[in-house]
Parts: C-alpha cells; sequence; structure tokens
C-alpha cells in the first residue's frame, strides 16, 4: 500500500458485538447468498488503493479477504477503536471508514466523499439527506492522537470527537437508501427477498 498523497486506504468496520443480530459476528451474516463483509468489500474495492479489516473474532476468515487490524482496547469499545485501529494501520493520508452492515454503498461514495473536502476539513461525513452517517467518513490520518487521547479520557461517542474538528458533510440525499445498515434480523430479512 503506497503512501502517496493521492492514494486512499479504506476500512471496513466489522469489530463489533452486534448484539441486535444475538451477537453472531455481522461481516458473516449472509444477504442474497454472500456474506456482508463480501458485499461491501465489492462495493469499495474499485473506488480505494487499499482496504483493511477492523475485526476482533473469526480473524483467519477476515485476513482471507484483506489485512485485519484489531482494536487495541479490550471489551469492544465501539467503532471509534475500529476506526484508531484503522487509522494507525493506514499510510495514506486520508483514511475511509464504513461499516460492515452497508451493503448498498454507493458506487461513486469515494469521489464524491473527496468532493466535499475543503482545504481546511479534517474529517468528512456522508449525510443521507435526513441522517448523518457517522461511520461513514473521510478522516485525515493526522488525527490518529487525537482519536487516542479522546478513547484514554473514555469518550466513545463519534459525534462528540468530529465536534473537536473540522467536519464538513458530503450530500448523498439524491440515495439515501445506499446507506441502510442491517442492524437486526428484521432489517435483513427486508433486505433479503428483495
Amino acid at each position: 500500500m503506497s503512501n502517496a498523497p493521492d492514494t486512499l486506504i479504506a476500512v471496513i468496520l466489522a469489530g463489533g458485538r452486534a448484539t441486535r443480530m444475538g451477537g453472531s459476528d455481522k461481516g458473516w451474516i449472509p444477504l442474497r447468498g454472500k456474506p456482508l463483509i463480501c458485499h461491501v468489500q465489492e462495493r469499495l474495492a474499485p473506488q480505494v488503493d487499499g482496504l483493511l479489516i477492523n475485526a476482533n473474532r473469526n480473524l483467519a476468515r477476515y485476513q482471507a479477504l484483506a489485512p485485519v487490524v484489531s482494536d487495541t482496547l479490550g471489551d469492544y469499545p465501539g467503532p471509534l477503536a475500529g476506526m484508531l485501529a484503522g487509522l494507525e494501520a493506514a499510510t495514506s493520508e486520508w483514511v475511509l471508514f464504513v461499516p460492515c452492515d452497508t451493503p448498498f454503498l454507493p458506487r461513486d461514495l469515494v469521489s464524491r466523499l473527496q468532493a466535499a473536502r475543503t482545504p481546511e476539513c479534517e474529517v468528512v461525513v456522508a449525510h443521507d439527506g435526513e441522517w448523518l452517517q457517522p461511520v461513514v467518513a473521510l478522516v485525515k490520518r493526522s488525527l490518529r492522537g487525537s482519536l487516542a487521547a479522546t478513547l484514554a479520557a473514555g469518550e466513545r461517542r463519534i459525534d462528540r470527537w468530529y465536534a473537536r474538528h473540522t467536519m464538513v458533510l458530503a450530500d448523498f440525499s439524491d440515495c439515501p437508501h445506499a446507506f441502510d445498515n442491517l442492524n437486526s434480523p428484521d432489517e435483513l430479512a427486508r433486505h433479503d427477498s428483495n
């Protein structure tokens, strides 16, 4: 993975507990005959220069798809811990984060996030026209020290960490369903039958 300024590394966040899915490893839950992680990987791979997966279990299975980075903090502290692991492992100036349970991400996600960047911004977050999608974001790698300090202080809320930095929104109001995340068996069943 090159560290040239125009390269971009993406991190798929698959390190959570998935309590609303009964504790199953969400990345490996099938949708239309294929694991969720594979849907996300297929959407992202053509848009980025390299992929990492943040995972804390089933590491060998994930490793067969892409290099794996695990949380350095125990007890599944949430997406910020996965983001920190990704920022520490990535080599690009900007790092893209997406969750493993959003299989319909836009095929132009990266170009639209990059187009929204301003010279002073440090974080670019997708907005679906109604809701902020906080774990679909471009984050400057230089924020890893700030994030490590935030987690060390016990903060786990992604919006509070973003609020400390210069953030811009990328408008995806034309395709809100691209960010449907499959958090429960009901949501999964609804999309599996479409």
